[in-house]
């Protein structure tokens, strides 16, 4: 199965300029995926990394890997629009050779362990078929909407004792009183 780059948006939250996958070319349901990265020098980073000598910043090689694992992911939750697939581990990275302007990147991706709601893979992303990096990534399916967490509008008011110890504690700081 092959998906392009609107099946991919339907898949994955990321977008631009932190969506990495710009093609699926081959897929196999919770076992594999190869996706393709096409590198240019619009990409915001090399502004930076480095002026005179852009390289793709290896976490971004890093990150294109744990979306196409995530696509493996979101492909089978049914309830997909309410979810993400997060980091929670990196291990066994390695750096073999720069990625520059103008590389194809190609990522494959293998299933290590598949769980309705965590998994594990082996990435490995390949320029012209020489291995550029590699690393061992674990991933968890959590909700997409964050809790929320009380704010000054939502506590309880003060009441005029904590008003005053609060007033105390800024004057202690501040110096003044």
């Amino acid at each position: 199965m092959t998906l392009d780059i609107q099946e991919i948006l339907g898949l994955l939250p990321h977008r631009y300029p932190f969506l990495l996958i710009d093609r699926i070319v081959e897929f196999e349901r919770t076992k594999r995926l190869v996706a393709i990265k096409n590198v240019t020098i619009n990409e915001p980073f090399f502004q930076g990394h480095f002026p005179g000598y852009p390289i793709m910043p290896g976490v971004l090689v890093v990150e294109a890997m744990a979306q196409a694992g995530g696509i493996i992911m979101m492909y089978e939750l049914e309830d997909r629009n309410s979810k993400l697939v997060v980091f929670t581990g990196i291990d066994e990275a390695k750096f073999r050779r720069p990625i520059t302007p103008g590389d194809q990147v190609r990522i494959e991706v293998e299933v290590i362990s598949f769980k309705p709601r965590r998994g594990r893979i082996s990435g490995k992303a390949f320029v012209d078929g020489k291995l550029a990096c590699e690393a061992i990534l674990s991933c968890q399916v959590v909700p997409r909407a964050r809790e929320t967490k009380p704010t000054a509008q939502s506590a309880e008011p003060l009441n005029e004792a904590q008003v005053e110890a609060e007033a105390a504690a800024a004057a202690a700081v501040t110096g003044t009183e």
